[in-house]
């Protein structure tokens, strides 16, 4: 069986969360399933393996489960994107639009040095507004985003196409619904 067919019969769909007419796409399960999550770090390094990056940075909170094991199975830095208020030392800040709302997530300014190439990495890709926001924080200071990873991608929604186009990369997804 296909690695994204494995996924997709483990993730557990949620009906109507965290609104009606939503359905959420709940790893846990694949989180669960050690075999599964092997599985996928293989496949995530084997594909990111010839990239020479300096960093992966990761979206809270579960595109930190991705990017810390990425990061590990490539040796290289990992560097946390958290919601704002969440690090303790000198952050750079990023506002962004959501479908209902705004938020904001910071890095610690220090976290990646001018000439690094870096890649993004979240569960899931929808509007792309967080990895794009991500990007950007990254980008303000000289780092190059050479890359995005995600294992979900809801093709049905325009992330895909807002990345490739405004950063000129692929994005790179394990399945997509």
């Amino acid at each position: 069986m296909l690695l994204s067919d494995k996924i997709k019969h483990t993730i557990r769909d949620i009906y109507d969360y965290p609104k009606p007419g939503i359905v959420f796409k709940d790893i846990t399960p694949v989180l669960a399933d050690p075999a599964l999550m092997h599985e996928i770090a293989a496949r995530l390094r084997e594909d990111f393996k010839n990239q020479q990056l300096d960093a992966i940075a990761a979206v809270e909170a579960r595109g930190f489960i991705f990017g810390a094991i990425l990061a590990h199975e490539l040796g290289c830095r990992f560097i946390p994107i958290r919601k704002a208020g969440k690090l303790p030392y000198k952050v750079k800040k990023k506002e962004y639009d959501l479908e209902y709302g705004t938020a904001c997530i910071e890095m610690h300014e220090d976290a990646v040095k001018p000439g690094w190439r870096v890649l993004v990495q979240d569960d899931l890709l929808a509007t792309g507004g967080t990895a794009a926001a991500a990007a950007e924080l990254i980008e303000s200071v000289g780092a190059r985003v050479t890359g995005f990873s995600f294992i979900i991608n809801l093709s049905f929604l325009p992330g895909y196409e807002t990345l490739k186009k405004r950063f000129h990369v692929e994005p790179h997804y394990l399945l997509q619904y």
